[in-house]
């Protein structure tokens, strides 16, 4: 398991663009990506319940990652966050 903490910049936080992003790049992997705040959880291929996690800008998301190329996965998922959020 890998596991990495990120600060939401995007004003408007995981809103409906910025979460379909998301959704169509877990997609791309093998590994399960989850992303937490607080005690919800979300699986990062469902986009309601991305945006059900209510995260705002300001907000840290821990995200986890298991599966295959775990490392791998988690370097480009912080890269995609550092990008869109």
């Amino acid at each position: 398991m890998q596991a990495f903490n990120y600060v939401i910049k995007d004003e408007v936080g995981i809103h409906a663009r910025p979460a379909g992003l998301l959704v169509k790049k877990a997609k791309e992997y093998k590994s399960d990506i989850y992303i937490v705040k607080g005690d919800k959880e979300a699986e990062a291929v469902k986009l309601m319940a991305l945006m059900g996690l209510g995260v705002k800008c300001g907000d840290e998301i821990t995200v986890r990652i298991e599966g295959e190329n775990e490392e791998e996965c988690a370097k480009e998922i912080r890269e995609f966050l550092e990008k869109n959020f």
